[in-house]
């Protein structure tokens, strides 16, 4: 249970970064609307790795 609570810990502060990297990297470049529907996106996709990560780590625990 432990281990659950710190990867989530770690996922939530990953996406978190990788927002804002977004940011950091096509701030002032764009407009803010495009700029947020990027951050959306990427966030989104790095969601979506996440929980694929997340699946195959239950699936490897229940093997042993």
């Amino acid at each position: 249970m432990k281990e659950l609570l710190i990867l989530i810990i770690v996922a939530i502060s990953s996406l978190f970064i990788l927002g804002y990297s977004v940011h950091m990297f096509i701030g002032g470049l764009v407009s803010p609307q495009t700029e947020k529907i990027s951050i959306v996106t990427v966030v989104a996709i790095g969601a979506v790795i996440l929980v694929f990560l997340g699946l195959d780590i239950i699936r490897q625990r229940r093997k042993h």
